[in-house]
């Protein structure tokens, strides 16, 4: 059996940047991962220096209760307003002030605007 030795949320585009490793390395997906990348292909917004830059972003506005999994979230979704960014929270019991929200916010508009030049 496998044992779980540590568990690390990534964002969509390291989770691409992965897959590309496995197909060169195994110079073929299998079914399941080659539906993985049609899916990531359509849906990742920003590549991986980008979606890093915005995570170290989001980290340093050291927001307090803000958790990995919601920033790695932030930066997968790029909410554009305070409802989406609420939804990104939503089943959590974490609570994180209108003003911080608003910082989020801030801080992710300018990586949505490189995510629309990039369609």
């Amino acid at each position: 059996s496998i044992k779980l030795i540590q568990e690390i949320p990534i964002s969509l585009p390291e989770m691409k940047e992965k897959l590309s490793e496995v197909e060169a390395r195994d110079k073929e997906l299998s079914f399941r991962s080659n539906k993985v990348k049609d899916y990531l292909n359509k849906i990742v917004k920003l590549d991986k220096k980008a979606s890093l830059e915005l995570k170290e972003k989001l980290v340093s506005l050291d927001i307090p209760r803000l958790k990995d999994r919601q920033i790695i979230k932030i930066v997968d979704v790029l909410p554009e307003d305070i409802e989406d960014l609420k939804a990104v929270f939503t089943g959590e019991v974490t609570t994180i002030t209108q003003e911080n929200m608003e910082k989020i916010l801030d801080a992710v508009k300018s990586f949505g605007q490189k995510s629309k030049s990039r369609k």
